[in-house]
């Protein structure tokens, strides 16, 4: 049966691959984008490709487009999608950049959450919501602890929707990527070089060598999107959703690690 997906940050990324592949298999897909330039480039994309979507704004951090879209649209499913990084040393990290990410990642997430929601209980309609969070939810990876405190919080957030909206027939479930070459981690990276100076920082600039190295080392992310549509469209999917294997495999190993670790 064809469900109306909404997907957010899908002007590239995980949410692009996978609004795409939702389309092509007949399902019917919103897919938006932060700014109206990425709009016009993913409807010519999406037409070039003769895929059949609808493409529109929303900026989770903007009060009027989450009006717009909550008005807007009636679904069946929401991928909460949109997400940003800011890297550095949480010691020094500027405090302005770790607000402004926890309003798109957390604040951004839930606020679109709860408007669909509160439609899905006033139409007393089955309904899901599918967050993206990452690894870092359940691993806080060094010089982006930040980040990582954001898909935490976004990860709580989640698990208590799933108790609290279960008698409401409204199911929840995380997607959690590993290392993906979407180029959302170079971005990440590259954040960290519009503030940090080794000369005043107290932070060594060796903290960060092997970056290069990692980063070279990332994914296909056409195999994280084909787990996300999966959760998407499978009634009874996991709640959390790591992949590939191997990272899931290794998180659980740092989270038992954990119990033991010295202060």
């Amino acid at each position: 049966m064809s469900k109306t997906i909404l997907i957010t940050g899908a002007a590239s990324g995980f949410g692009k691959i996978v609004a795409f592949d939702l389309a092509k298999k007949g399902h019917e897909v919103i897919a938006t984008v932060q700014v109206y330039p990425q709009m016009s480039d993913l409807i010519r994309e999406a037409k070039e490709l003769g895929i059949a979507l609808t493409v529109d704004k929303l900026d989770v951090t903007n009060p009027k487009d989450l009006a717009y879209i909550h008005d807007k649209y009636d679904i069946d499913i929401l991928v909460s999608n949109a997400g940003i990084m800011e890297g550095g040393p949480i010691a020094e990290q500027p405090l302005d950049l770790i607000r402004s990410m926890f309003d798109v990642n957390v604040f951004g997430g839930l606020e679109l959450a709860q408007g669909f929601i509160k439609k899905f209980i006033d139409q007393e309609k089955p309904g899901k919501i599918v967050f993206t969070t990452s690894m870092g939810e359940l691993w806080t990876v060094p010089y982006v602890a930040a980040y990582c405190a954001s898909k935490h919080a976004m990860g709580s957030i989640a698990e208590g929707l799933k108790t609290e909206l279960a008698e409401f027939n409204i199911k929840i479930a995380t997607c959690n990527p590993g290392v993906f070459g979407t180029g959302f981690n170079d971005r990440g990276v590259d954040t960290i070089s519009r503030w940090y100076n080794s000369e005043t920082n107290f932070t060594p600039s060796s903290a960060f060598d092997g970056t290069a190295e990692a980063l070279a080392n990332q994914l296909d992310p056409q195999s994280m999107a084909d787990c996300i549509v999966n959760v998407v469209l499978d009634d009874h999917s996991n709640f959390r959703n790591v992949h590939p294997k191997e990272t899931e495999s290794f998180v659980k190993q740092l989270q038992a690690d954990a119990w033991t670790a010295k202060s």
